[in-house]
Protein backbone atom coordinates (compact mmCIF):
# COMPACT_ATOMS: atom_id res chain seq x y z
CA UNK A 1 0.00 0.00 0.00
CA UNK A 2 1.52 3.14 -1.46
CA UNK A 3 0.64 6.79 0.28
CA UNK A 4 -0.29 8.60 -3.42
CA UNK A 5 -0.91 12.30 -3.46
CA UNK A 6 -3.01 13.58 -5.85
CA UNK A 7 -2.33 17.22 -7.67
CA UNK A 8 -5.56 18.75 -8.77
CA UNK A 9 -7.71 16.32 -6.77
CA UNK A 10 -11.00 18.33 -6.69
CA UNK A 11 -11.37 18.11 -10.73
CA UNK A 12 -12.95 15.34 -12.54
CA UNK A 13 -9.98 13.54 -13.63
CA UNK A 14 -8.26 13.67 -9.76
CA UNK A 15 -11.56 12.68 -8.37
CA UNK A 16 -11.43 9.76 -10.56
CA UNK A 17 -8.08 9.01 -9.02
CA UNK A 18 -8.67 9.77 -5.44
CA UNK A 19 -12.11 7.22 -6.25
CA UNK A 20 -9.76 4.23 -7.81
CA UNK A 21 -6.34 4.44 -5.28
CA UNK A 22 -9.20 3.98 -2.52
CA UNK A 23 -10.49 1.14 -4.07
CA UNK A 24 -7.25 -0.19 -4.48
CA UNK A 25 -6.46 0.16 -0.66
CA UNK A 26 -4.25 3.28 -1.29
CA UNK A 27 -3.76 6.10 1.18
CA UNK A 28 -4.44 9.57 -0.92
CA UNK A 29 -3.30 13.03 0.13
CA UNK A 30 -4.95 15.23 -1.87
CA UNK A 31 -3.85 18.53 -2.72
CA UNK A 32 -6.17 21.15 -3.47
CA UNK A 33 -7.32 24.77 -2.12
CA UNK A 34 -10.77 23.53 -2.17
CA UNK A 35 -12.24 23.28 1.61
CA UNK A 36 -14.52 20.49 0.22
CA UNK A 37 -12.46 18.95 -2.69
CA UNK A 38 -15.33 15.88 -3.23
CA UNK A 39 -18.10 17.80 -4.06
CA UNK A 40 -19.65 15.71 -1.31
CA UNK A 41 -18.39 12.58 -2.68
CA UNK A 42 -17.43 10.31 0.78
CA UNK A 43 -14.16 8.27 0.23
CA UNK A 44 -13.33 7.49 3.39
CA UNK A 45 -10.28 8.62 5.11
CA UNK A 46 -8.40 11.01 3.01
CA UNK A 47 -5.87 13.43 3.87
CA UNK A 48 -6.61 17.17 2.29
CA UNK A 49 -3.36 19.42 1.95
CA UNK A 50 -3.10 22.94 0.15
CA UNK A 51 -0.90 22.92 -2.72
CA UNK A 52 0.03 26.25 -5.33
CA UNK A 53 1.45 24.88 -8.68
CA UNK A 54 2.76 28.39 -8.68
CA UNK A 55 4.46 28.27 -5.90
CA UNK A 56 7.50 24.93 -5.80
CA UNK A 57 8.26 25.37 -2.16
CA UNK A 58 4.08 24.55 -1.52
CA UNK A 59 4.79 21.52 -3.68
CA UNK A 60 7.64 20.13 -1.77
CA UNK A 61 5.90 20.85 1.56
CA UNK A 62 2.40 18.83 0.04
CA UNK A 63 4.71 16.15 -1.35
CA UNK A 64 6.93 15.16 1.90
CA UNK A 65 5.95 11.84 3.08
CA UNK A 66 4.56 10.54 0.11
CA UNK A 67 5.13 7.53 -2.02
CA UNK A 68 3.79 8.68 -5.41
CA UNK A 69 2.41 11.58 -6.96
CA UNK A 70 -0.31 11.78 -9.67
CA UNK A 71 -0.27 15.02 -11.73
CA UNK A 72 -3.05 16.41 -14.23
CA UNK A 73 -2.24 19.87 -15.82
CA UNK A 74 -5.04 21.91 -15.17
CA UNK A 75 -7.18 23.00 -18.31
CA UNK A 76 -6.72 26.40 -17.74
CA UNK A 77 -2.96 26.75 -17.90
CA UNK A 78 -2.63 25.67 -21.08
CA UNK A 79 0.28 27.88 -21.78
CA UNK A 80 1.99 26.72 -18.81
CA UNK A 81 2.48 23.34 -19.30
CA UNK A 82 6.37 22.51 -19.73
CA UNK A 83 6.82 25.05 -16.74
CA UNK A 84 4.46 23.15 -14.39
CA UNK A 85 5.44 19.80 -15.57
CA UNK A 86 9.04 20.41 -14.41
CA UNK A 87 8.15 21.97 -11.28
CA UNK A 88 6.04 18.70 -10.37
CA UNK A 89 9.04 16.87 -11.45
CA UNK A 90 11.45 19.15 -9.09
CA UNK A 91 9.35 19.28 -5.85
CA UNK A 92 8.87 15.13 -6.23
CA UNK A 93 12.42 15.24 -6.78
CA UNK A 94 12.96 17.35 -3.45
CA UNK A 95 10.61 15.38 -1.43
CA UNK A 96 12.27 12.18 -2.03
CA UNK A 97 8.69 10.53 -4.05
CA UNK A 98 9.40 7.30 -5.87
CA UNK A 99 7.12 8.09 -8.70
CA UNK A 100 5.43 10.73 -10.34
CA UNK A 101 2.95 9.77 -12.76
CA UNK A 102 1.62 12.45 -15.08
CA UNK A 103 -1.83 12.24 -17.06
CA UNK A 104 -0.97 14.64 -19.86
CA UNK A 105 -4.89 14.57 -20.62
CA UNK A 106 -4.13 14.20 -24.51
CA UNK A 107 -2.52 12.45 -27.10
CA UNK A 108 1.70 12.38 -27.06
CA UNK A 109 3.30 12.47 -30.21
CA UNK A 110 5.74 10.17 -31.24
CA UNK A 111 8.84 13.03 -31.91
CA UNK A 112 9.04 16.56 -31.18
CA UNK A 113 8.01 19.15 -33.32
CA UNK A 114 4.46 17.41 -34.57
CA UNK A 115 2.03 20.51 -35.28
CA UNK A 116 -0.39 22.13 -33.09
CA UNK A 117 -0.15 22.34 -29.15
CA UNK A 118 0.61 18.17 -28.64
CA UNK A 119 4.03 19.49 -29.16
CA UNK A 120 3.90 20.74 -25.85
CA UNK A 121 3.92 17.40 -24.45
CA UNK A 122 6.83 16.14 -26.26
CA UNK A 123 8.91 19.66 -24.82
CA UNK A 124 6.91 18.40 -21.24
CA UNK A 125 7.98 15.38 -21.30
CA UNK A 126 11.39 15.96 -22.07
CA UNK A 127 11.39 18.83 -18.87
CA UNK A 128 9.88 15.93 -16.67
CA UNK A 129 12.52 13.49 -17.14
CA UNK A 130 15.40 15.77 -16.77
CA UNK A 131 14.52 16.98 -13.54
CA UNK A 132 15.50 13.33 -12.78
CA UNK A 133 12.56 12.51 -10.88
CA UNK A 134 11.44 8.71 -11.12
CA UNK A 135 8.25 9.23 -13.36
CA UNK A 136 5.60 7.53 -15.99
CA UNK A 137 3.19 9.51 -18.54
CA UNK A 138 -0.20 8.41 -19.88
CA UNK A 139 -1.56 10.37 -23.30
CA UNK A 140 -5.27 9.93 -21.99
CA UNK A 141 -6.58 11.21 -25.63
CA UNK A 142 -10.41 11.67 -25.09
CA UNK A 143 -12.77 11.06 -21.99
CA UNK A 144 -16.05 9.55 -21.47
CA UNK A 145 -16.78 11.79 -18.71
CA UNK A 146 -16.57 15.07 -20.46
CA UNK A 147 -20.00 13.95 -21.66
CA UNK A 148 -20.94 14.55 -17.65
CA UNK A 149 -19.66 18.05 -17.82
CA UNK A 150 -21.65 21.50 -17.52
CA UNK A 151 -20.38 22.08 -21.77
CA UNK A 152 -22.01 18.65 -22.55
CA UNK A 153 -24.75 17.21 -19.91
CA UNK A 154 -27.37 19.60 -20.03
CA UNK A 155 -27.65 19.44 -24.23
CA UNK A 156 -27.72 15.87 -23.65
CA UNK A 157 -30.53 15.77 -20.62
CA UNK A 158 -32.30 18.81 -20.90
CA UNK A 159 -32.44 18.94 -25.24
CA UNK A 160 -31.77 15.09 -26.14
CA UNK A 161 -29.13 16.12 -27.94
CA UNK A 162 -25.03 15.30 -28.19
CA UNK A 163 -23.46 18.17 -28.96
CA UNK A 164 -19.59 17.98 -29.73
CA UNK A 165 -17.54 19.29 -32.41
CA UNK A 166 -16.17 16.29 -33.86
CA UNK A 167 -16.51 15.80 -37.52
CA UNK A 168 -19.22 12.51 -38.37
CA UNK A 169 -16.26 10.52 -40.06
CA UNK A 170 -13.78 11.02 -36.52
CA UNK A 171 -12.71 7.87 -34.87
CA UNK A 172 -11.92 8.11 -31.44
CA UNK A 173 -10.77 5.89 -28.58
CA UNK A 174 -12.93 7.20 -25.75
CA UNK A 175 -11.31 6.56 -22.54
CA UNK A 176 -13.37 6.68 -18.80
CA UNK A 177 -11.10 8.56 -16.34
CA UNK A 178 -11.38 5.91 -13.73
CA UNK A 179 -9.69 3.31 -16.48
CA UNK A 180 -7.22 6.52 -16.52
CA UNK A 181 -6.60 6.14 -13.01
CA UNK A 182 -6.22 2.78 -13.24
CA UNK A 183 -3.53 3.02 -15.70
CA UNK A 184 -1.41 5.79 -13.25
CA UNK A 185 -2.39 3.32 -10.51
CA UNK A 186 -0.59 0.24 -12.19
CA UNK A 187 2.85 2.60 -12.57
CA UNK A 188 3.20 2.88 -9.33
CA UNK A 189 5.09 -0.20 -8.58
CA UNK A 190 6.42 -0.80 -11.60
CA UNK A 191 10.08 -0.57 -12.20
CA UNK A 192 9.83 -1.29 -15.97
CA UNK A 193 7.24 1.74 -16.67
CA UNK A 194 9.62 4.35 -15.23
CA UNK A 195 10.73 6.95 -17.76
CA UNK A 196 8.29 5.43 -20.18
CA UNK A 197 5.07 7.16 -22.06
CA UNK A 198 2.22 6.05 -23.36
CA UNK A 199 -0.59 7.18 -25.22
CA UNK A 200 -3.71 5.35 -23.70
CA UNK A 201 -7.86 5.08 -24.88
CA UNK A 202 -10.53 2.98 -24.93
CA UNK A 203 -11.20 -0.30 -25.94
CA UNK A 204 -13.25 0.67 -28.60
CA UNK A 205 -13.36 3.04 -31.88
CA UNK A 206 -16.23 4.81 -31.93
CA UNK A 207 -17.87 7.36 -34.34
CA UNK A 208 -20.46 10.20 -32.97
CA UNK A 209 -23.29 8.80 -34.47
CA UNK A 210 -22.55 5.12 -32.69
CA UNK A 211 -21.68 7.15 -29.19
CA UNK A 212 -25.38 8.84 -30.18
CA UNK A 213 -26.95 5.26 -30.39
CA UNK A 214 -25.29 4.16 -26.85
CA UNK A 215 -26.55 7.43 -25.16
CA UNK A 216 -30.45 7.00 -26.61
CA UNK A 217 -29.48 3.30 -24.89
CA UNK A 218 -28.73 4.36 -21.59
CA UNK A 219 -30.87 7.44 -21.03
CA UNK A 220 -33.79 5.29 -22.50
CA UNK A 221 -34.69 8.32 -25.20
CA UNK A 222 -33.52 9.63 -28.68
CA UNK A 223 -30.75 11.13 -28.32
CA UNK A 224 -29.59 12.91 -31.92
CA UNK A 225 -26.09 13.59 -32.88
CA UNK A 226 -25.98 17.65 -33.34
CA UNK A 227 -22.49 18.31 -34.38
CA UNK A 228 -21.13 21.67 -33.06
CA UNK A 229 -18.57 24.14 -34.85
CA UNK A 230 -15.08 23.91 -33.16
CA UNK A 231 -15.36 27.49 -32.76
CA UNK A 232 -19.26 27.40 -30.60
CA UNK A 233 -17.69 24.19 -28.64
CA UNK A 234 -14.98 26.13 -27.35
CA UNK A 235 -17.36 28.74 -26.69
CA UNK A 236 -19.66 26.17 -24.42
CA UNK A 237 -17.12 24.97 -22.92
CA UNK A 238 -15.40 28.94 -21.37
CA UNK A 239 -19.09 29.44 -20.43
CA UNK A 240 -19.38 26.54 -18.72
CA UNK A 241 -16.75 27.88 -15.53
CA UNK A 242 -19.44 31.02 -14.91
CA UNK A 243 -18.18 33.39 -12.80
CA UNK A 244 -14.72 31.46 -11.85
CA UNK A 245 -13.08 33.17 -14.39
CA UNK A 246 -12.63 36.44 -16.05
CA UNK A 247 -14.35 37.03 -19.55
CA UNK A 248 -11.48 37.74 -21.17
CA UNK A 249 -9.83 34.52 -20.03
CA UNK A 250 -12.80 33.02 -21.49
CA UNK A 251 -12.21 34.36 -24.67
CA UNK A 252 -8.58 32.78 -24.36
CA UNK A 253 -9.69 29.43 -23.28
CA UNK A 254 -12.80 29.38 -26.23
CA UNK A 255 -10.00 30.62 -29.09
CA UNK A 256 -7.74 27.79 -27.77
CA UNK A 257 -9.95 24.86 -27.45
CA UNK A 258 -11.60 25.86 -30.64
CA UNK A 259 -8.44 25.55 -32.38
CA UNK A 260 -7.64 22.36 -31.20
CA UNK A 261 -10.91 20.67 -32.62
CA UNK A 262 -10.15 22.38 -35.97
CA UNK A 263 -6.88 20.48 -35.75
CA UNK A 264 -7.87 17.06 -34.63
CA UNK A 265 -11.02 17.11 -36.98
CA UNK A 266 -8.52 17.15 -39.38
CA UNK A 267 -5.12 16.09 -38.64
CA UNK A 268 -3.80 13.01 -40.59
CA UNK A 269 -1.92 11.96 -37.26
CA UNK A 270 -5.28 10.97 -35.86
CA UNK A 271 -5.05 12.12 -32.42
CA UNK A 272 -7.63 10.55 -30.72
CA UNK A 273 -7.43 6.78 -32.20
CA UNK A 274 -5.45 4.55 -29.92
CA UNK A 275 -3.98 0.93 -30.93
CA UNK A 276 -4.50 -0.15 -27.40
CA UNK A 277 -3.11 -4.12 -28.52
CA UNK A 278 0.57 -3.07 -27.57
CA UNK A 279 -0.94 -1.11 -24.04
CA UNK A 280 -2.78 -3.87 -22.71
CA UNK A 281 -0.25 -6.79 -23.63
CA UNK A 282 2.05 -4.62 -21.10
CA UNK A 283 0.01 -3.18 -18.23
CA UNK A 284 -3.17 -5.83 -18.79
CA UNK A 285 -6.55 -3.80 -17.56
CA UNK A 286 -9.76 -4.36 -18.12
CA UNK A 287 -11.35 -1.49 -19.82
CA UNK A 288 -14.99 -0.44 -19.89
CA UNK A 289 -16.89 -0.01 -23.43
CA UNK A 290 -18.90 3.38 -23.96
CA UNK A 291 -21.87 1.54 -23.50
CA UNK A 292 -21.27 -0.27 -19.90
CA UNK A 293 -20.14 3.39 -18.80
CA UNK A 294 -23.08 5.13 -20.18
CA UNK A 295 -25.43 2.57 -18.78
CA UNK A 296 -23.87 3.63 -15.41
CA UNK A 297 -24.73 7.02 -15.09
CA UNK A 298 -27.62 9.14 -13.72
CA UNK A 299 -29.11 11.11 -16.74
CA UNK A 300 -31.06 13.39 -15.17
CA UNK A 301 -30.26 17.55 -13.89
CA UNK A 302 -29.97 17.57 -9.83
CA UNK A 303 -28.99 20.02 -7.46
CA UNK A 304 -25.56 17.70 -6.85
CA UNK A 305 -22.44 19.94 -7.11
CA UNK A 306 -19.80 19.16 -10.15
CA UNK A 307 -16.98 20.30 -11.37
CA UNK A 308 -17.54 22.73 -14.22
CA UNK A 309 -15.18 21.08 -16.82
CA UNK A 310 -12.02 18.61 -16.30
Amino acid sequence: MALVAVFGASGRQGLAQVRQLKAAGHEVRAISRRADPFYGEDFGKVEVVPGDLYDEESCVEALQGADAAFYTHPLRARQDRVELVARVGRAGKRAGVKRVVWNTSGWIPDKAGDPFSYGNNTTAINALWRTGVPATVFGSVLFMDNLLTNWAFPFIVNEGRYVYPHHPDLECSWISLDDVAKFMIAAIDRPDLEGAWMNIGGPEILKPRTVAAHLTDAVGRPIKYDPSTPAQFGRHLAEAFGDEISEAEKDVLAAGIGAFYEYNNSSPLKPFRVDMGPVLERIPIELETFKDWSKRQEWRLTNKPRPPAG
